[in-house]
């Protein structure tokens, strides 16, 4: 199968939260060296509560069988929810590219996995589709992440730096000729769990940390954390915060509203450290519209935060895993040793065509 420009693909993302089913379906072009994209539709699909609460905290504690059968029913859930997609748009794209929900995120050990079988949802849809992006990368000495900077460098150039705030916070731009990418910290995927904790699925606007105060010692702590030395480039999973974060938060005994405080001064303080006072940073994910916390990054890092339009804040991401998609079926690498750490460039990625 032969894939050529313009090329039509959808990208599925499932951030870290588990919030929802990013869908987004774009088509992508290059002329004279310069890409472009139309952003044809978007959508974003909701979990049921107990598919949501599996990725969220069940998954990792699954028997081999369990983990096999569940990977497989996910990305029939998954191939479903396209088919509702286009649909509901009436789209007919030459391709699918699928983050998958990453579970066991331990590049160092050689560890990682993207769940949500791309053969099944090839297999639903009739759409090839192309999953797995991260794991040639790992093979290869990378953390397998960030994947998003690359469509940052070629899709929105323009601004000094990329900053996407969702589960974890992280960060791309360019220092001469090569990207740098890294994860920054956790942000939304703390600040839920304790929302949660009181029948909340957010701090909308940042509202319950506004009413609070910092408590230095657990800043102190927070800010203290081995992973905030190491030079890029590195990267973050949910086992490195149920290890090192929560246990400091659940231990300090503050109210909620002190420690949530503290929380958004400390995910401030740690994007001020790896930025330029007076650059443009382009914010995407749900953390740009907690209005408290962009105020916080704001004052503390003295840049400009600019925030795009709605579908790019909500789907850029989903825009970004439909580009890689579209680099895998022209062969071109979507994975950047300046970013992962990799012995070379790679083309991550299985496809599966139907």
């Amino acid at each position: 199968m032969n894939f050529t420009l313009p090329l039509q693909c959808v990208g599925l993302m499932s951030g870290t939260s588990a919030d929802a089913l990013d869908v987004c379906c774009a088509t992508f072009d290059r002329r004279e060296g310069r890409w472009t994209f139309r952003m044809d539709a978007a959508r974003s699909y909701d979990y049921p509560p107990d598919l949501r609460k599996t990725l969220v905290s069940d998954v990792q504690g699954m028997s081999a069988r369990e983990f096999v059968a569940f990977h497989s029913a996910y990305g029939r859930f998954l191939g479903r929810r396209v088919k509702d997609f286009l649909a509901d748009t009436r789209l007919h794209p030459q391709l699918i590219a699928s983050h998958g929900s990453t579970v066991f995120h331990q590049p160092a050990e050689g560890i990682m996995f993207q769940i949500g079988d791309g053969a099944a949802i090839a297999a639903e849809t009739g759409i090839p589709t192309v999953s797995d992006f991260r794991r040639l990368d790992i093979m290869l000495g990378g953390q397998g992440a960030p994947l998003v900077p690359i469509g940052d460098n070629l899709l929105f150039g323009d601004f000094d730096y990329c900053l996407n705030i969702g589960g974890f916070s992280n960060i791309s731009y360019c220092s001469g000729d090569r990207r740098i990418a890294f994860d920054i910290s956790p942000v939304n995927y703390v600040i839920n769990r304790y929302c949660r904790d009181i029948g909340l699925e957010m701090d909308r606007d940042g509202f319950i940390a506004s009413r609070g105060e910092v408590h230095p010692a657990l800043l102190d702590a927070l800010n203290a954390l081995d992973y905030y030395g190491r030079p890029a480039p590195k990267s973050l999973g949910r086992e490195w915060v149920e290890k090192n974060v929560f246990p400091l938060l659940d231990a300090s005994g503050l109210t909620l509203e002190d420690l949530l405080r503290t929380f958004y001064e400390h995910c401030a303080g740690q994007l001020a450290r790896v930025v330029t006072p007076g650059r443009s940073i382009l914010v995407t994910g749900g953390g740009a519209y907690n209005k408290f916390l962009m105020e916080r990054m704001s004052a503390l890092s003295g840049c400009r935060l600019i925030v795009p339009q709605r579908e790019i804040v909500e789907f850029k991401e989903a825009l970004i895993f439909a580009f890689l998609g579209v680099l895998y079926a022209l062969d071109e690498p979507s994975c950047l040793r300046s970013v992962t750490g990799a012995a070379k460039d790679n083309i991550g990625g299985m496809l599966f065509k139907v």
